[in-house]
């Protein structure tokens, strides 16, 4: 971001994707830096994505100095009717200005006068994924292409600016645009892979927690509960520490033992645990039609009773659908790439394991009981 390049930032599910981007934030700031957060998620049309950004752009005066005197029609636009204005009747009065036929103009004399700003400029757009999602199945494909093209556009034409970018979001942008055939409308966003936290790290994190709890663990609690996680996200670090400070301070306790990270694990696949797991669910349905998420569900169930999802559970499913739905193929084929890209599996050279032991137990718990693996259901066919 300081060289000037725009970024795409990506991750699995809980890995900290939006924290990053307000803590970089607030960091440039303290080094004289803008920073402009748009949350895009709600976004229904691309006229809601250029109001997002002219309101996280109105509070800063210098911003709206320059919109005003340096725009010529619309900054004399801007100034008679939104100059003065409170940010929510801002938003609300600025969005009413924009329709089909203007909003490519106004959003790059936006974005321009920021890249022409005397300060250096972090523009983040989190959720962008899902905005574009959205209008793929409500509106058209057409619609996701004409947007990411403008935008391509907008910021592939500023020259020696100050304005930054970085798109993030909780569904993967590269399977939606690989999908639709034009993967080429993002290729002007440095890809960056925001990883799991080694062991070492997920240690330390658990044993500053504990310290700044004033919360005794014995030894090697840190570690069992890294090994009961399988995989270092940063949010299931946290939330695991949580639900045992939790639990020792309901045993009348201010110490963790070995016992206790069993029992606690244990309950955070349970109904304790449903509130930050179901967000994997409900984060995959919005990044699939109906159709590709029923087989994704599947693929994800087989994998966790069946330890992994392998090249022969592969064909299995295929034939399975093919009967039921058009390209079955194609569908596992976007369902594996979602699964793989968002955190959910990894392939290995006997297939599709899960990386996260607490995801694949979860899983599993919920489905073991009335789940028929895809080699017995081969034989029930023959």
């Amino acid at each position: 971001v300081s060289e000037g390049n725009h970024v795409l930032l990506t991750g699995q599910r809980r890995m900290g994707k939006t924290s990053i981007t307000h803590e970089l934030g607030r960091q440039l700031e303290d080094k004289g830096w803008i920073f402009l957060f748009t949350d895009v998620e709600g976004a229904t049309g691309p006229e809601d994505v250029i109001t997002a950004i002219a309101k996280a752009a109105h509070p800063f005066r210098s911003l709206k100095a320059r919109l005003v005197h340096n725009s010529g029609r619309w900054g004399r636009w801007f100034k008679n009717n939104f100059e003065e204005i409170k940010a929510r009747e801002f938003g609300v009065k600025f969005r009413a200005g924009l329709n089909a036929g203007n909003w490519r103009r106004y959003g790059e004399q936006l974005i321009r006068e920021c890249a022409m700003h005397d300060k250096q400029i972090l523009l983040v757009m989190d959720e962008l994924p899902i905005f574009l999602k959205r209008i793929s199945d409500t509106d058209s494909e057409r619609r996701v292409d004409e947007f990411l093209s403008w935008l391509r556009g907008v910021f592939q034409g500023l020259e020696g600016g100050s304005l930054a970018l970085i798109v993030s979001g909780s569904i993967g942008l590269e399977p939606l645009v690989r999908r639709l055939g034009i993967p080429d409308r993002i290729n002007y966003l440095y890809p960056f892979r925001l990883g799991p936290w080694s062991r070492e790290d997920s240690v330390e994190c658990f044993k500053r927690l504990a310290e700044s709890q004033e919360l005794r663990i014995d030894d090697d609690v840190a570690n069992a509960v890294y090994e009961k996680l399988g995989i270092g996200i940063p949010h299931h670090v946290q939330s695991f520490f949580a639900r045992l400070r939790d639990f020792a301070i309901m045993q009348h306790r201010d110490r963790v033992t070995m016992k206790d990270v069993d029992e606690v694990y244990r309950k955070l696949l349970g109904p304790a645990g449903q509130n930050d797991l179901i967000h994997y669910e409900a984060r995959l349905k919005e990044g699939l039609d109906d159709g590709s998420h029923t087989i994704a569900m599947e693929i994800l169930a087989e994998a966790a009773t069946q330890d992994v999802f392998t090249s022969h559970a592969r064909q299995t499913l295929e034939r399975q659908y093919s009967q039921t739905c058009d390209d079955a193929r194609g569908r596992i084929v976007e369902a594996l790439d979602i699964l793989e890209h968002d955190g959910y599996l990894e392939a290995g050279d006997d297939g599709y394991r899960f990386p996260s032991r607490l995801l694949k137990d979860w899983w599993s718990a919920r489905f073991r009981d009335h789940y028929t693996p895809l080699e017995n259901r081969l034989s029930d066919e023959r």
